[in-house]
C-alpha cells in the first residue's frame, strides 16, 4: 500500500476542530528516533563548546566562529526540552521530565517552572481576555490609546527590536528564569525547580571554569546562551507576531480555531527547519502540542492543504518586527504608524 493510499481523510473545509481527531494519529513518538534526535543535537553542541574554549585558550579566532553552531545546537537542544514539555518526546513521563530538567541546566531553564507557564500560554494563546502569561505583552489599539504618554513610551520601548531581540534574552535566560516570575505566590513546586536548576547551572559552571578557566568560559558561554536565546525569542515572536494572526474575546475565543490561526506556519529553509526542530510548523504544534517534532514535517506531507495556514517565508518574517498592536476593527496586527493613521483618519 502506497503512501498515498495511507494518508487519511482531511476535513473538506477549514474547519479547525475536525483536524484534532486527524492530527491524533500522528502523537505517538518512536523511542529509537528520539534518542537519535537527542544524540544528533547534545553531542555536536559538546564538541563545538569544546572547540570553542580550546581555540580561545589557544588565542585562535577560531573560537568566535564556534560559538554559532554551538548556538544553534543549544537551541536545538531547547526545542527537544520544549517537546518533553509536552510530553511527547519520549511520551514516557519520568524519562520526558528528567531529559527535560537536565538540559534545563545547559539551556538555563527550570524545567517544571517553564513548562507550568508554557501550557498557560497553550491554553490561553489569541484570547484577548486572557495574555500575560507566556506571552510577548501586545496591546490593542483602543488600549494604546489610553495610556498615558509615559505608558506609551515604555510599551513603544518594550517592542523596539534592540530591546526585544537583544535586551530581551538577557533578561530572560540570565535574570527572569533564575525565580519563579509570575508564579511566586504558586504552589512549592516553580520554585523548587527554579533553586534546584540555579545549583545544577552554579555546579556544572563551576566545574567548567575548573576545567577551562574562568575567561574562556564567560568568552563562550554567555555568547552562546545570549545567541541561542535571542534566536529563540525571535522564533517566538514570529510564530505569533504575524499580520492575519488571530486574537477573540473571551467568549468568542475557541481552543481549535486559535491554535490553528493564531500561530504561524515559518517556512524555514531546510537546514533552519531542522535546526529549530520543526518549530516554524507551529500552527499544528498548538493545535496538537503532544506531536513530536520530528513528526510534524509528516503532517505537512500527508496534509499539504495546512502548509499554507498562517505560512510566512524568512524573507516575510523581517516585516513582522513592525507589528505592534492588534486592530480589533481590522482584526489583524497594525504598525504604530498604521495605528496612527488610522486615527487621523476618525
Amino acid at each position: 500500500m502506497n503512501a498515498q493510499a495511507r494518508r487519511p481523510s482531511s476535513p473538506q473545509q477549514d474547519t479547525a476542530g475536525a483536524w484534532l481527531k486527524i492530527l491524533a494519529q500522528y502523537r505517538q513518538p518512536r523511542f529509537g528516533r528520539s534518542v537519535f534526535e537527542l544524540l544528533v543535537t547534545i553531542v555536536p553542541f559538546a564538541v563545538f563548546w569544546a572547540g570553542a574554549c580550546i581555540s580561545i585558550i589557544n588565542g585562535s579566532w577560531l573560537g568566535g566562529v564556534l560559538v554559532l553552531p554551538a548556538a544553534a545546537f543549544l537551541l536545538r537542544l531547547f526545542m527537544i526540552q520544549h517537546d518533553c514539555g509536552h510530553g511527547s518526546f519520549f511520551a514516557r513521563r519520568r524519562l520526558d521530565t528528567w531529559t527535560g530538567r537536565v538540559l534545563g541546566v545547559l539551556t538555563l531553564t527550570p524545567y517544571d517552572y517553564w513548562r507550568r507557564t508554557h501550557a498557560e500560554h497553550h491554553a490561553s494563546a489569541g484570547n484577548l481576555d486572557e495574555r500575560g502569561v507566556g506571552d510577548i505583552a501586545t496591546l490593542t489599539v483602543a488600549e494604546y490609546r489610553a495610556l498615558s504618554p509615559a505608558r506609551r513610551l515604555g510599551y513603544r520601548l518594550y517592542r523596539h527590536p534592540l530591546v526585544m531581540f537583544g535586551i530581551g534574552p538577557v533578561w530572560v535566560f540570565l535574570l527572569k528564569q533564575r525565580l519563579p516570575i509570575g508564579m511566586m505566590g504558586a504552589e512549592v513546586l516553580p520554585w523548587v525547580s527554579t533553586m534546584a536548576t540555579n545549583l545544577a547551572i552554579a555546579f556544572v559552571a563551576a566545574l567548567m571554569i575548573w576545567a577551562v578557566g574562568l575567561v574562556p568560559f564567560l568568552l563562550v558561554h554567555l555568547p552562546v546562551v545570549l545567541l541561542a536565546g535571542a534566536a529563540g525569542v525571535w522564533l517566538f515572536y514570529v510564530q505569533h507576531q504575524f499580520e492575519e494572526t488571530h486574537w477573540s474575546k473571551a467568549g468568542e475565543w475557541q481552543f481549535p480555531q486559535a491554535a490553528l490561526h493564531g500561530a504561524s506556519h515559518y517556512d524555514l529553509p531546510l537546514v533552519l527547519r531542522w535546526l529549530t526542530g520543526n518549530i516554524g510548523v507551529h500552527h499544528i504544534h498548538h493545535l496538537s502540542s503532544r506531536i513530536p517534532y520530528y513528526r510534524l514535517p509528516e503532517v505537512l506531507r500527508d496534509h499539504p492543504e495546512l502548509a499554507g495556514i498562517g505560512r510566512i517565508t524568512l524573507w516575510e518574517s523581517f516585516r513582522c518586527v513592525r507589528l505592534a498592536l492588534w486592530d480589533e476593527r481590522l482584526g489583524r496586527l497594525v504598525s504604530f504608524r498604521e495605528a496612527r493613521k488610522a486615527t487621523a483618519h476618525q
